[in-house]
């Protein structure tokens, strides 16, 4: 199955440990939020909602990162997740974690991979 790239985003938009930019993704039944993030000098991204619940993580728009930025956070039920992986690192995640969105950065740019 071929994927299509969507603009997210320009590079410059995701800062080490900044704010993160929120896209929607396809999903069956409709668009579902979605979030991408800069850690590490990578683009990272995942679905926008917790492990614990189905609710989305920032608690205000484009805020992921806790206050050390070295870790994302739910801002309902204060989980923790590794920003390179998604895996949860604690609280009321149970050991579940992120769901990976697949994108990509070339030429200034950051792009979704959507499969067709």
């Amino acid at each position: 199955m071929a994927t299509s790239p969507r603009l997210i985003c320009a590079s410059g938009d995701l800062l080490e440990g900044g704010a993160g930019v929120r896209f929607s993704v396809p999903r069956a039944g409709g668009d579902v939020p979605a979030f991408a993030v800069r850690f590490d000098g990578v683009v990272r991204a995942y679905l926008n909602r917790c492990a614990h619940v189905p609710i989305e993580l920032d608690w205000q728009p484009g805020e992921f990162f806790d206050h050390s930025k070295l870790y994302l956070v739910c801002a309902t039920h204060g989980a923790l997740y590794a920003p390179e992986s998604g895996a949860c690192l604690g609280g009321r995640c149970n050991g579940r974690g992120l769901t990976p969105v697949a994108v990509t950065e070339q030429d200034g740019l950051v792009y979704f991979l959507e499969s067709d």
